[in-house]
């Protein structure tokens, strides 16, 4: 297939989403407890002025080489990704649940208006979408970045909620990037199983504009849907798309505000036990962000 690619490629993963995302209604997921805070600090014994004994050396400076763990990963400096950007834009957010008020303000996405954001669904277990995607997003940054790619998060969990699903779109467009992926997991019935891509339909109103992504929007999703069936040995939906694995939407923010080429995946259904088995592990979830990673890279070198 032809498609048009930009001069100094740039690479951008939103997570906006389908039943639930990217401006949808999806259930609700309980915001997670805050993490138990560090031990106290140990004080150090007494010394008595009279005492004779040498002060205790002081510990070593770490090697400029180790990197410290607040630092964001780079790029490595060679790939086939070297001088590509992503942005990755994990669904939803696992606070959006203590924002009510703030998540469902509406916003414009140019042929309508939609909330900022939803908090996404969960497993029957309490497993929670938001806490999904972030984890996959992580894992497939650090594959792209791997492959020589810079990659920025629109949010990693520090946010009290959101972004909505305008501005997730706004920093994707920013970045310049060559594509776009929005990392969900469905909130369907039990039963219901599989993956799908979600594509942008030809949206123009308003703000909106997506007649220069959609051509390669539908090959990017294309990509990816091919090498995540290869990867993870999921089958593409039962439920949408009518076995291709591919579905669009003219409805969600996220697509019809991308001025680069962009999907939304589903990575599976929370809802059905089986999907949930595989989304809640750890093993699976590196595959899932490995064929993503593939379908992201073929498509850029396609």
């Amino acid at each position: 297939m032809t498609r048009r690619l930009v001069a100094g490629l740039a690479v951008v993963f939103l997570a906006g989403g389908a039943a639930g995302c990217g401006g949808g209604g999806g259930a609700g997921a309980d915001a997670r407890p805050p993490g138990a805070a560090s031990a106290p600090a140990r004080p150090a014994p007494a010394t008595s002025a009279a005492s004779t004994t040498a002060p205790a050396p002081a510990p070593p400076t770490p090697s400029p080489s180790v990197q410290p763990s607040s630092a964001a990963p780079q790029a490595a400096k060679d790939g086939p990704l070297r001088g590509k950007v992503v942005v990755v834009d994990p669904g939803h957010n696992i606070h959006n649940a203590e924002h009510s008020a703030e998540i469902n303000r509406q916003v414009d996405v140019g042929n309508g208006r939609k909330e900022c954001d939803t908090t996404g669904t969960e497993t029957n277990a309490g497993y929670a979408e938001a806490t999904f995607s972030l984890d996959v997003a992580h894992r497939l940054r650090d594959i792209l970045l791997s492959r020589g790619a810079s990659v920025t998060l629109t949010h990693d969990g520090d946010r009290p909620y959101g972004p909505c699903v305008t501005e997730r779109a706004e920093i994707g467009n920013k970045a310049h990037g060559d594509a776009a992926v929005s990392i969900h997991a469905d909130g369907a019935g039990p039963g219901d199983r599989g993956f799908h891509v979600i594509l942008p339909a030809l949206v123009q109103a308003g703000r909106a504009d997506t007649s220069r992504i959609v051509g390669p929007s539908k090959e990017l999703g294309a990509r990816i849907a091919g090498n995540f069936v290869r990867t993870t040995g999921s089958a593409p939906s039962n439920y949408i798309g009518k076995g291709t694995g591919l579905d669009t939407r003219s409805d969600l923010g996220g697509l019809n505000l991308s001025v680069i080429p962009k999907v939304f995946i589903e990575c599976g259904n929370m809802r059905d036990a089986q999907d949930a088995a595989l989304l809640t592990d750890a093993d699976w979830r590196q595959k899932a962000a490995q064929g993503i990673a593939d379908g992201i890279t073929d498509f850029l070198h396609g």
